[in-house]
């Protein structure tokens, strides 16, 4: 119950913040999301959209780390010498964002080159049906990779990963929190980038994207739903990429 309360107060404040945030963005631009329209990329700017990637990180991904996290927990109270195991389960959730946030950092540089290109509109959106056009694409056909397919695999089945890579104490909890963490970067990061498709801070792009990455690691079907929606991602992409050089 612990360990459901610390995710619940994580992810309440993320979510909200990021409700008010797009909301505010797609409306007035006066209240949480009134920084984000800054045309200059200095320090403090380049600092806060690495923040804000961080939040929306950490609650999009941190739902579907969720089952992890609860039978790390049950795992470190139920052994021989349970020690701190609450604690532990805590410092798995930080080393699973910890990755997360350093994706967060490579988010914010990508949108960074994209801004300064003319490529990303100030409302965080793609501003070249080509460019939505290749991230659709690359999504698509990741789907269908044998690196995708092997995250995937240990993203879904956290009980035997997790019997396989124990580590003992606090600092072996946030190092296989880290490394699951990693599997799921590997597992969804041409997902993630598709919010530059639909807008970094669209409401209904982050929500759409929270809820496919949670079935694709607990819903049923996995050995073919991913082909699927590779095979739909890619065509949606060439199909796009066409009716932009038809309209010339």
């Amino acid at each position: 119950m612990l360990v459901t309360l610390g995710l619940g107060g994580v992810l309440a404040p993320v979510w909200l913040w990021l409700a008010r945030a797009s909301l505010d963005m797609y409306g007035s631009m006066q209240g949480p999301s009134a920084w984000m329209m800054r045309a200059t990329w200095d320090a403090s700017y380049t600092t806060l959209i690495f923040v804000m990637w961080t939040a929306m990180m950490a609650g999009m991904m941190l739902p579907s780390a969720a089952p992890a996290v609860l039978i790390y927990a049950s795992v470190a109270r139920s052994g021989t010498s349970p020690e701190r195991p609450v604690l532990r389960a805590y410092l798995f959730a930080a080393g699973y964002l910890l990755v997360w946030a350093a994706f967060s950092a490579a988010a914010t540089l990508v949108q960074r080159a994209l801004a300064t290109r003319a490529l990303v509109t100030p409302m965080m959106e793609a501003a070249s049906p080509y460019l939505t056009a290749a991230l659709l694409v690359v999504a698509g056909t990741y789907q269908w990779s044998a690196w995708k397919r092997a995250c995937l695999a240990r993203c879904r089945g956290p009980s035997a990963w997790l019997s396989e890579n124990w580590r003992r104490g606090t600092w072996g909890a946030l190092r296989l929190g880290a490394e699951h963490g990693a599997y799921c970067v590997g597992c969804c990061w041409a997902l993630m980038l598709l919010l530059f498709a639909g807008g970094v801070m669209s409401l209904v792009w982050i929500a759409g994207l929270s809820l496919f990455v949670l079935l694709e690691k607990v819903g049923p079907h996995a050995e073919w739903s991913d082909r699927v929606t590779g095979g739909a991602l890619a065509l949606a992409g060439a199909v796009l990429a066409l009716a932009a050089f038809v309209r010339g």
